[in-house]
């Protein structure tokens, strides 16, 4: 691993965009591209562990699938835990849930409630911000099982779907290391 970290123009140029995907008119902002690139992955994960040091990390939770590559990599990073936040039915253990609206339907978060503290400083890792209702719910789930949840670091933000500002509703600061405009 290189000891030089990219820029973030460097790293918005890793992002492939999937014209048309998963309909026509959305630009679809492709990580696996970025996380096959090591110098991009390692990158990455400094920034993104820069960040949640400085909002006090204390532990790191990761949404399925995505926030799970880098929120456990920035837990490393940290020397810290790491909180996975589950779609509905995939934890062996009794869980406690959230249910969400999503664009067209509802969905389910579910976490073990025994991985947090109380008062536990829990910062939020995801690969990408868009309409914020993921993010929202896991924020909501872990403060309901106890922690301290007030910043989420994304790699990609897309401004024009409002996430960020949804998150900043409910008192989480957000940050991003790339934006792309458009949906």
């Amino acid at each position: 691993m290189t000891a030089e970290t990219l820029s973030a123009r460097e790293l918005k140029a890793l992002v492939r965009t999937v014209p048309d995907f998963p309909a026509h008119g959305i630009q679809f902002r492709d990580i696996t591209t970025l996380i096959a690139h090591p110098e991009g992955l390692s990158s990455c994960v400094r920034h993104l562990a820069a960040i949640a040091r400085e909002a006090g990390a204390q532990t790191i939770a990761g949404m399925e699938a995505r926030g799970f590559i880098f929120g456990a990599a920035v837990a490393v990073e940290l020397g810290v835990g790491f909180v996975p936040v589950r779609k509905s039915g995939k934890l062996p253990v009794e869980t406690i849930g959230i249910d969400y609206a999503l664009e067209y339907g509802r969905d389910r978060l579910e976490m073990d409630p025994g991985a947090v503290n109380d008062g536990e400083r829990v910062v939020i890792v995801d690969d990408l911000i868009a309409t914020g209702g993921t993010a929202v719910a896991t924020a909501q789930l872990l403060r309901n099982a106890g922690a301290k949840v007030d910043a989420a670091v994304f790699v990609i933000d897309l401004p024009d779907l409002g996430g960020a500002g949804k998150l900043r509703d409910v008192e989480v600061e957000t940050h991003a290391l790339i934006q792309f405009e458009g949906k």
